[in-house]
């Protein structure tokens, strides 16, 4: 009984440390994968992400959006509104759940 339980702990501590062990070397593969160099590819990508944040940040909204952009923006907005009701559409909703009255009944 007691060479069971001792059985059962090491099994317990062997895959608490196997994944322990996984979990690590899953780290230090992106760790060695950020400080090493990019593929080209990756880095242009990776530039214009970061030089598009920027540019948004800066313009608070949508990058190199004309007055056109803002009008189908305006005629779709409304279109929603007039099938969904009125509210704030840019805004994710907020849910507001209640519990449920529950009645006991007499046996």
């Amino acid at each position: 009984m007691i060479l069971r339980q001792i059985l059962r702990l090491s099994s317990l501590f062997h895959s608490a440390v196997s994944i322990h062990l996984r979990r690590n070397i899953g780290l230090s593969a992106i760790v060695f994968n950020k400080t090493k160099e990019l593929d080209p590819v990756q880095k242009l990508f990776l530039d214009k992400v970061r030089e598009y944040n920027t540019k948004s940040k800066q313009a608070g909204g949508p990058v190199d959006a004309g007055p056109d952009f803002q009008k189908d923006m305006n005629e779709s907005l409304a279109r929603l509104q007039r099938a969904y009701g009125e509210g704030d559409l840019t805004k994710f909703p907020e849910f507001k759940f209640e519990e449920p009255k529950f009645e006991e009944t007499p046996k």
